[in-house]
């Protein structure tokens, strides 16, 4: 086995690795309203988002497409690679900015803060891309990342807002028990919808990844790409992980997203799930790389400001907003990095070194995380001001 074979083998188990994280930590996008109002049982939740995240897979591959050519330029328009970009040190990029995804991911979960899992993709590679001496394609970047990442919160705040307001001028009359236990069944097709939407997005992000990856080795083509879809090993392979990934839960995001913005009843839930989904679906139609946290979130902010009497707790916004504005370019220093190290130390040795890293970090964020456990159990426990419950009371034992 050559060295650039197994530099490319190391770069699609980080990308899978990717997806897993992306998978855990996006599971409250779709489940964190469903289970906070109890119209699904935590675990029951999860295992549905996680089926329907694999069912999306494999419904299109345009995200893929727009992640392996509007991000990274790697070749020209006759499909030969860029002058100074070796297969090699193009797949050493990837890897690099793989990490510093994962990393980014990693930690903002341990924190509880839903960030973007997308943004932290693009940031690393990014930041790797520009430590490499790669072209960024800024125009796309600019086109297909930044704008959507400005404007898709806003919109799903408004849509929402709209929608529970009239959710709730038109249910007024409807006696509570029966307007809450309506509109938790309402939920679970909403709530499934938005994980089909995610499946439909992000697991194709990383399937971007890998063709890029392929595509510095020689083992596909963009133009194949757009005319003959991906090889289905990168889809069963990428569906796979982020199911598992959604199926284990982030239960730290899940508790933010469901207890921490908003105090939320069922009539809020589908109105937010249903924005979130009819928004993800049409970006996904048009190849844009929507972020499914920007979106999920913006629309249960939207929910608070929509109903009548309804607060939001505008710290916690305050701090999502700011991981939002800090994770490309965190994430992107963390792929600098990674690629400097792995420039420095050379070759197979430094993609070896740079994954040896990953690896050490992911480990020990995992056991910090056991220290303050949140699982399926004290998930819906009252909101204290914090993603680890202080205490085990919960407000909702569904």
């Amino acid at each position: 086995m050559t060295a650039e074979v197994f530099i490319l083998i190391l770069v699609i188990v980080t990308a899978v690795g990717f997806d897993f994280t992306n998978g855990f930590h996006d599971t409250g996008n779709a489940m964190a309203t469903s289970i906070a109002t109890g119209a699904l049982k935590p675990k029951v939740a999860v295992a549905l988002s996680a089926i329907l995240n694999l069912v999306g897979a494999f419904l299109s591959v345009e995200v893929a497409a727009t992640i392996a050519k509007d991000v990274l330029t790697i070749q020209t328009k006759q499909g030969d690679l860029l002058p100074g970009l070796a297969p090699e040190k193009i797949m050493v990029i990837i890897l690099a900015g793989l990490i510093g995804g994962i990393l980014w991911n990693l930690l903002t979960w341990l924190l509880g803060l839903p960030s973007s899992s997308s943004h932290a993709l693009f940031g690393g590679l990014i930041g790797a891309g520009i430590a490499g001496a790669a072209t960024v394609n800024w125009e796309g970047v600019l086109s297909k990342i930044i704008v959507p990442a400005l404007l898709s919160p806003v919109i799903a705040a408004a849509v929402a807002a709209v929608g529970t307001w009239l959710v709730y001028a038109i249910t007024r009359h409807v006696k509570e028990p029966h307007r809450e236990n309506g509109f938790r069944w309402g939920q679970i097709g909403t709530a499934s919808l938005v994980s089909l939407a995610h499946g439909t997005g992000d697991a194709q992000k990383t399937m971007g990844v890998i063709a890029l990856a392929l595509i510095a080795h020689g083992s596909l083509t963009g133009e194949g790409i757009l005319k003959d879809g991906l090889p289905i090993w990168i889809i069963v392979l990428c569906g796979a992980a982020i199911a598992l990934g959604t199926y284990l839960g982030g239960w730290r995001i899940i508790r933010t997203l469901g207890k921490g913005l908003v105090e939320i009843d069922s009539p809020q839930g589908m109105a937010a799930e249903a924005s979130s989904a009819a928004i993800i679906l049409t970006s996904s139609s048009m190849g844009m790389a929507l972020s499914t946290t920007h979106v999920a979130t913006g629309s249960i902010l939207g929910t608070g400001i929509g109903r009548p009497g309804g607060t939001v707790r505008w710290g916690v916004a305050g701090r999502m907003a700011t991981a939002w504005l800090i994770t490309m370019p965190a994430a992107g220093v963390v792929g600098a990095l990674c690629y400097f190290i792995a420039a420095g130390v050379g070759g197979l040795a430094g993609a070896i070194t740079v994954f040896v890293l990953l690896v050490a970090a992911a480990l020990y964020m995992y056991l910090r995380s056991r220290r303050q456990k949140v699982d399926h159990h004290n998930v819906n426990a009252d909101w204290d001001g914090s993603a680890v419950p202080k205490s085990g009371k919960v407000s909702n034992p569904a």
